[in-house]
């Protein structure tokens, strides 16, 4: 099945104000992230979807697919649907949802997550790495627990598993997964997680994919070996500028 990757877009965004436009290496972050989807060849065509005309401007001015949807999306995922129900895009057989603020997502976790469903483990796919002890307790860190059969059990901001015993800590090492927040999905997985009302434990999570798990809907998890964060602060936006600065430099040394 070929694959649409679409990158939702939101000006708005509370930490990191007028994020997507924000510069990274001298251009829109927006821009960085597509660049890299399309080098990743996971996606057979990539487009960014916009909520502003800014947005859309950027993307447009420097060549870049782009769809204006509506601003009042309450999350990027009812974004993403918006444009996978355009007729244009009605042959494509699956969705893949990557973050745009992630303009080093890796290649395994977008092919990690985009396997989970062509090989049938589940409808939706994403991805998850081991996760550092320092990061257990964070609830800015989401955690995830798997199955035997690579599907999701839970997504927590808590530690989970929790460790009763002090001396199974190891254990809860070894189980313990954090999420890497790239998704894909059938086309009618897409559409049923959309349709459905947030579900009371994704809000008390915070954690919209609580949604389709609390309905039945498997969420398969690809174990890949390493995946960076987004950019949502100040701080991450200038770490990100040094990082691109660094392989910048050693492609060229």
């Amino acid at each position: 099945m070929s694959v649409l990757a679409v990158i939702p877009a939101r000006l708005g965004a509370q930490r990191l104000p007028r994020k997507p436009l924000r510069l990274l290496a001298g251009e829109p972050l927006i821009i960085r992230v597509y660049q890299r989807v399309l080098a990743l060849g996971v996606g057979d065509h990539v487009i960014v979807a916009a909520d502003h005309p800014e947005v859309l401007a950027a993307c447009e001015s420097r060549g870049v697919p782009v769809v204006l949807t509506r601003d009042d999306h309450p999350s990027g995922t009812d974004r993403v649907a918006e444009v996978a129900a355009r007729p244009e895009f009605a042959h494509f057989g699956i969705i893949l949802n990557v973050q745009g603020d992630e303009p080093f997502v890796s290649r395994e976790a977008l092919a990690g997550a985009v396997a989970i469903v062509t090989d049938g483990v589940a409808p939706i796919g994403t991805a998850a790495v081991p996760i550092p002890v320092s990061a257990l307790a964070s609830p800015d860190v989401v955690k995830v627990v798997r199955g035997d059969d690579g599907r999701a059990l839970y997504f927590s901001r808590a530690p989970v598993p929790y460790v009763r015993d002090p001396a199974d800590a190891g254990a809860q090492q070894a189980l313990a997964r954090q999420h890497v927040g790239v998704y894909a999905y059938t086309r009618a997985a897409l559409q049923a997680w959309v349709g459905w009302a947030p579900h009371p434990l994704e809000l008390v999570e915070r954690l919209e994919q609580l949604r389709p798990l609390a309905h039945g809907l498997a969420i398969g998890v690809a174990d890949v070996p390493a995946a960076e964060g987004g950019i949502d602060t100040e701080d991450d936006l200038e770490r990100a500028n040094l990082r691109w600065n660094t392989l910048l430099s050693n492609t060229l040394s």
